[in-house]
């Protein structure tokens, strides 16, 4: 189910402490030392797999959508890539931010 992703493409991602002090999740896969974001095409999937991802206890964690592009600049700075993932957390696609979006 890889669909074309554009900068304007809008997904979804999980942000830790929504309001104030908001962040994107991001997870490490400790194997291929590889920072990411998980990325998902709908909602029901980001929720879905929340409960797969590392998360920290007391933290409030809500699904937002996101236009890719503002996502990958964001990703870009911070050195994470962007992993495309279904609501079981099987990878879809690895997309890394240099890709000019």
């Amino acid at each position: 189910m890889n669909k074309e992703i554009r900068s304007d493409t809008w997904i979804w991602v999980v942000v830790q402490d929504p309001g104030a002090n908001e962040q994107y999740l991001g997870q490490v896969d400790q194997e291929k030392s590889e920072s990411f974001i998980p990325a998902f095409y709908q909602k029901e999937d980001a929720q879905q797999c929340l409960i797969q991802l590392k998360t920290e206890k007391g933290k409030k964690y809500e699904a937002q959508a996101i236009c890719f592009g503002e996502l990958a600049k964001d990703a870009g700075k911070n050195d994470f890539r962007i992993f495309m993932l279904t609501g079981e957390g099987e990878i879809l696609q690895k997309i890394s931010p240099e890709a000019n979006f």
